[in-house]
């Protein structure tokens, strides 16, 4: 094989693999679908580390989400920044994507380098509906992130007031 062959192979591939963020991010099912099952992998991440599921969630596409995890997606797969796309769902307060990556294996109390989890996310950001789902789930209301701050003291700080009678 000739390195213009190569080099060749190689740009298709990157357009095919750019072409599946872009359906991650939008929301487009149909595509992701026919790109694995062409064998595209489920975990393929981008540059900076988010996966296909990251971003299909985090965008907001409940669809895709679930098809993702049906297709063997791992719903613990970390960015280069160590977040999970359960506690990125957290922030942006999705209910039904925290529900879809929880039935599909998301680890309730998983935690990045900060020691943050979801329950903290969403008790900081005061999504009362997102933390009674994650404590009927299991989480661990007593637990501390690396600075040793609870999803209690986390509330408190950011003024999160609806949550914090749930929390205590």
């Amino acid at each position: 094989m000739t390195y213009d062959e190569e080099s060749s192979i190689a740009k298709r591939a990157l357009d095919l693999a750019q072409s599946a963020f872009v359906a991650a991010r939008g929301g487009d099912s149909d595509t992701l679908a026919s790109l694995i099952e062409r064998g595209l992998p489920p975990n393929l991440r981008n540059d900076k580390g988010d996966s296909l599921l990251m971003l299909a969630s985090y965008y907001g596409n409940l669809d895709s989400t679930r098809l993702l995890l049906r297709l063997g997606a791992n719903p613990e797969l970390r960015n280069d920044r160590g977040q999970s796309p359960l506690c990125g769902v957290c922030f942006k307060g999705d209910l039904e994507l925290a529900t879809a990556l929880l039935d599909g294996g998301a680890q309730v109390d998983s935690s990045g380098p900060d020691g943050k989890t979801a329950l903290m996310f969403a008790a900081m950001f005061d999504r009362d509906e997102l933390v009674a789902l994650l404590l009927a789930r299991g989480a661990d209301r007593q637990r501390q992130d690396a600075m040793g701050a609870s999803a209690v003291s986390l509330a408190e700080a950011m003024g999160a007031s609806r949550v914090l009678a749930r929390l205590r």
